[in-house]
């Protein structure tokens, strides 16, 4: 019982450390983001970070889910890739849109972001459903944020 409180805090910690460092890698992103022009429907800043920690929590449930299920490890490892390649996409995407202001890239890194974020809820739906349902609330935020990304790239 004591392994699988620990592994469960673990696999939140790591969405969150991967979204917190690509944060801090990226200070001035809401400095950034209000003086950006933006299209209709564009949240307040303060929004995001709240939004990214729901997310990040429910990443790691998801991924709790997974790696604790009785499912066979030869199923288990593809899913884990995807997750993984995701978060690594994830931690980039801030980086390159604010740090760089490369609008039109970040906007297809997105689009990378969404279709590995699809898969990996294919992936884990195959093990635990609750763990691809759990996805789906990302990839609607991901969609809202190509949204915003594409109309940002226009506008500026």
């Amino acid at each position: 019982m004591q392994q699988r409180v620990k592994t469960f805090f673990i696999c939140i910690a790591i969405p969150l450390l991967v979204g917190g460092i690509s944060a801090l890698l990226s200070q001035n992103s809401m400095e950034t983001f209000q003086q950006l022009n933006k299209p209709p429907l564009s949240p307040p800043g303060f929004l995001f970070p709240i939004v990214w920690t729901f997310l990040y929590i429910l990443m790691g449930i998801a991924s709790y889910l997974i790696i604790t299920s009785n499912e066979d490890k030869q199923q288990i490892q593809p899913a884990f890739v995807l997750y993984g390649l995701q978060l690594f996409v994830n931690f980039w995407w801030s980086i390159f849109f604010f740090n760089f202001e490369w609008y039109l890239f970040s906007f297809l890194w997105l689009i990378l972001l969404w279709l590995l974020i699809y898969f990996t809820i294919q992936a884990f739906y195959g093990i635990s459903k609750i763990a691809g349902y759990l996805m789906i609330p990302y990839l609607l935020w991901v969609t809202f944020a190509g949204y915003l990304n594409f109309f940002i790239f226009l506008l500026n």
